[in-house]
């Protein structure tokens, strides 16, 4: 693992820079808000700030010499998913927990920073105490984004449907301007190589096979997957994989996720800024991967191999208006060729979820900073459609 390195900024000022951005998150939240659990993949926003808290306290600040938890019983509410350290709540009972309150979160928050950072600076930490702070970073960046997952998903369920805030348009994605880029057959160098951070997911860095094909420079919009709706895609099993079909009918889905039918004025969609106009020319989201893959079967497209997009990317990265939204990808999430997760707790992190997963590439408007590197490797179940996820379609070149 590899050290993010920024002479302009010392690690203190970044570790808390990378923490206010959380709290700034949740602001305008009531502490109400931030207890609720609208559904089993969309945790409370209580709960990111303390797992987030907890992960530096745990895999950093608990080895350090004369440190004090601040409470060990907590570990059971804050552990996500390691199963090497111990018992935790399960997921779908985390929005139940309605102890210890917000206040009580948040002190928490305070006493791990003030101890890291004065260990920090102090020079307390070892190397490699030092790469698992890079983890942490990143880690709580990574919750930043579900964060505005979460919240969308729980304000745009809410009955009054509320704003998060008016002027907030952080969900509002372009499409871009449309036309295809060549994609040239041959093999490819996938994965990553160079200076900073990185996943051990991306690498080894490997050798891949590329077919021919053309990538589109824009992501479908609203109106495109319209005229899927329009055509009957949501009823023609044919369009769908045989899982896909069965969630379809069994979660009764027929649009994205937010939009919302408005008679005869057609659609209206929720945005963190409000209910509000739908766009036809907005980049559509709210969907699933099974809903991508049933969209480019009707429309004749494919979606791309992660290598081909990752290739893509690296050849014409302006051509892409890459950043919108995390793109969907026709590949299953599996390991490269080579991988071996790390043998301590912190190896649970990316390497066991390899199973079930389809990769998307990219990034979107929630993402922070250094996280759109092109081998990155975001994933996720096929039927997920809360997160910010959109559609680039790749067409096969079939000719000689």
């Amino acid at each position: 693992m590899k050290r993010y390195s920024d002479p302009s900024e010392s690690l203190s000022e970044r570790f808390a820079r990378v923490r206010s951005g959380s709290k700034a998150i949740a602001a305008p939240l009531s502490p109400e808000d931030c207890l609720v659990q609208p559904a089993l993949f969309a945790s409370p926003a209580a709960w990111h700030l303390g797992h987030t808290t907890w992960f530096f306290e745990q895999f950093i600040l608990s080895d350090l010499v004369g440190y004090q938890r601040y409470n060990p019983d907590w570990d059971v509410l804050f552990n996500s998913y390691y199963e090497s350290l111990g018992e935790r709540v399960a997921r779908d009972r985390r929005g139940l927990q309605s102890r210890p309150g917000l206040n009580r979160i948040l002190d928490f928050r305070t006493y791990v920073d003030t101890a890291l950072i004065d260990a920090l600076e102090h020079h307390r930490f070892s190397e490699s105490q030092l790469q698992l702070l890079e983890l942490g970073l990143n880690h709580e960046e990574q919750h930043q984004e579900l964060m505005w997952y979460d919240l969308k998903y729980l304000l745009g369920a809410q009955a009054l449907t509320e704003p998060y805030a008016r002027n907030c348009h952080i969900d509002q994605f372009e499409a871009g301007p449309s036309g295809w880029i060549e994609c040239a057959e041959g093999i490819a160098e996938i994965g990553f190589s160079g200076e900073g951070f990185t996943y051990d997911n991306e690498s080894p860095r490997h050798r891949q096979y590329l077919p021919a094909g053309q990538l589109s420079t824009s992501l479908v919009s609203n109106q495109d997957y319209l005229e899927f709706i329009d055509a009957g895609g949501y009823r023609d099993p044919l369009l769908w994989h045989s899982e896909g079909w069965a969630w379809r009918q069994r979660e009764s889905i027929e649009h994205p996720l937010y939009w919302r039918p408005a008679g005869a004025e057609g659609w209206q969609q929720y945005r963190l800024s409000g209910v509000g106009d739908w766009s036809a020319s907005e980049a559509v989201s709210g969907i699933s991967w099974f809903e991508a893959a049933a969209f480019c079967r009707w429309a004749g497209w494919d979606l791309p191999a992660e290598g081909v997009w990752e290739s893509a990317v690296r050849k014409a990265p302006d051509a892409l208006n890459t950043g919108q939204l995390w793109e969907f990808t026709g590949s299953a999430y599996l390991p490269y060729p080579g991988y071996r997760a790390a043998s301590d707790a912190a190896g649970e992190y990316n390497g066991k979820f390899m199973v079930n997963q389809m990769v998307l590439k990219g990034a979107s408007r929630a993402t922070p900073p250094g996280h759109s590197r092109p081998s990155y490797r975001n994933f996720y179940a096929p039927e997920m459609r809360w997160m910010f996820a959109g559609i680039r379609p790749f067409r096969y070149r079939t000719e000689p």
